[in-house]
C-alpha cells in the first residue's frame, strides 16, 4: 500500500453554472476567493499532512491562479507530487497558466466535453472549439506536458461520426489523458426539468464502446472504465481512490478517506468561511472493508487480485463460483484475479454485485 495520500482541494466558483453539472459551486468574486483561501490554509495547518497527489477540483479552479499558487506554497509534498488542476478552455489565458506552472502546477484537465459546436451548445459550455483547441496549445507552450481532457458521450443527437471526429481533433493536439464518461442526469439539475432526446440504453452502449475503440487506436489506452491515457501518464490521484486509499478533502462538499474514517464537508461556503476548520459529517467509521476495496478495484483495467482477496481472508474458491454464473463477454478470469471486459464495464453494478454475492 502507498505509505503517502493525496489532497483534494474543492474549489466552489464558477463564472456560471453548467446544465447538468451537480457539483457544489458559488458565483466568482474576487472577494469571495481570498477569504476562500484563508479557509483552506486554515485547514491545511489543522490536518496536515505529507501529499503525494494534490487536485484542486471544482467548479472552476483555474480562476483562482494567484490563491492556488499561494495555497501551493504552503502544502507539504513530496518532490514527484504530480498536482493538477481543473480548467475552462474560455478562463485559461496565458497569464493563469503561467501563474499555475510557475507555481508547481505540473497536470492540467481541461473541460473541454465535446468538440462539436452543436454539442457544446447543448452542454451550455461558454467555450467554442476553437477556443478549447487554444486552450490546449497555449498550455503546452507555457510547459505543461501533462494534459487532460474530458469528453462526454450519450448527448443529445450525438452519433459515432461526431464522437470520431471530437476523438480525431483531440488525438492531433498535445495530449496525455483524455476522460471519456456518459452524461447522467442528476436530480436537481437544469437537465433535469427539460424534456431531452438523449441516445437509449443501447445507444449508449455503442457510443461508449466506439469511443473506447477509437481512443486505444489512437494511443490513449483504458485503465479505468471511464479513463484512457498515454502510456504511464494515468491519474495518480484518481488511482487513489480506485485503489482504497486515504486521501483528504478540502472545501465545501469535499470528500475524504482520512484517519481511518470517511467523512464529507458541508455543502455550504459560508460556513467553510466563517469556521475555525471544516465542519464534517462523517460517512462511513470503517471503511476499507472487502466489499469496499473490490467494487473500487473492478472498475480498474487491472481488476481484483486474488492475493487482495487473501489479504481479506476472502476464500477465492467461492468468488470463481460465482463468476461462472457471469457471461464469458463481461468478465476475465486468471490465474492472478478478475477484472471487467469494455462490455463488462457498462453493466459493472450487476456484475461486480454477483461476483460480491448479492
Amino acid at each position: 500500500m502507498n505509505n503517502k495520500i493525496g489532497l483534494y482541494i474543492h474549489v466552489p466558483f464558477c463564472l456560471s453554472k453548467c446544465p447538468y453539472c451537480d457539483f457544489y459551486s458559488e458565483k466568482y468574486s474576487r472577494t469571495l476567493a481570498e477569504q476562500y483561501k484563508q479557509a483552506v490554509l486554515r485547514n491545511l495547518e489543522y490536518y496536515g499532512g505529507d501529499f503525494d497527489t494534490v487536485y484542486f477540483g471544482g467548479g472552476t479552479p483555474i480562476l483562482l491562479a494567484d490563491e492556488i499558487s499561494e495555497i501551493l506554497g504552503k502544502i507539504q509534498r513530496t518532490d514527484d507530487a504530480e498536482v493538477t488542476v481543473e480548467a475552462n478552455p474560455c478562463v485559461c489565458d496565458k497569464q493563469r497558466l503561467a501563474r499555475l506552472f510557475e507555481s508547481g502546477v505540473n497536470r492540467l484537465s481541461i473541460g473541454v466535453q465535446s468538440m462539436q459546436e452543436r454539442e457544446l451548445a447543448f452542454l451550455g459550455r461558454r467555450h467554442s472549439v476553437q477556443q478549447a483547441e487554444k486552450a490546449i496549445v497555449c498550455a503546452y507552450n507555457t510547459g505543461f506536458r501533462n494534459i487532460s481532457v474530458d469528453l462526454m458521450l450519450g448527448l443529445e443527437d450525438q452519433t459515432k461520426e461526431s464522437v470520431l471526429r471530437s476523438i480525431q481533433t483531440l488525438a492531433e493536439l498535445p495530449l496525455t489523458h483524455i476522460s471519456a464518461y456518459l452524461l447522467k442526469i442528476e436530480e436537481g439539475t437544469p437537465f433535469a426539468r427539460r424534456s431531452l432526446m438523449l441516445p437509449d440504453e443501447e445507444q449508449s452502449a455503442e457510443l461508449y464502446l466506439f469511443a473506447a475503440e477509437q481512443l486505444e487506436k489512437r494511443g490513449f489506452m483504458q485503465y479505468e472504465i471511464s479513463n484512457f491515457a498515454r502510456s504511464g501518464l494515468e491519474s495518480r490521484h484518481n488511482l487513489h481512490y480506485w485503489h482504497c486509499e486515504e486521501y483528504l478533502g478540502i472545501g465545501p462538499s469535499a470528500h475524504s478517506y482520512y484517519g481511518g474514517k470517511r467523512f464529507c464537508a458541508e455543502r455550504d461556503l459560508n460556513v467553510f468561511l466563517s469556521a475555525e476548520h471544516q465542519r464534517i459529517i462523517v460517512t462511513d467509521d470503517k471503511p476499507g472493508d472487502f466489499e469496499e476495496f473490490s467494487m473500487l478495484a473492478l472498475r480498474l483495467n487491472e481488476g481484483l487480485r486474488f492475493d487482495d482477496c487473501y489479504r481479506f481472508g476472502i476464500d477465492i474458491n467461492v468468488i470463481t463460483q460465482r463468476c461462472k454464473k457471469i457471461p464469458e463477454k463481461y468478465i476475465n478470469i486468471t490465474n492472478n484475479g478478475i477484472s471487467l471486459t469494455r462490455k463488462g464495464f457498462l453493466v459493472s453494478n450487476t456484475v461486480i454485485g454477483i461476483i460480491l454475492g448479492y
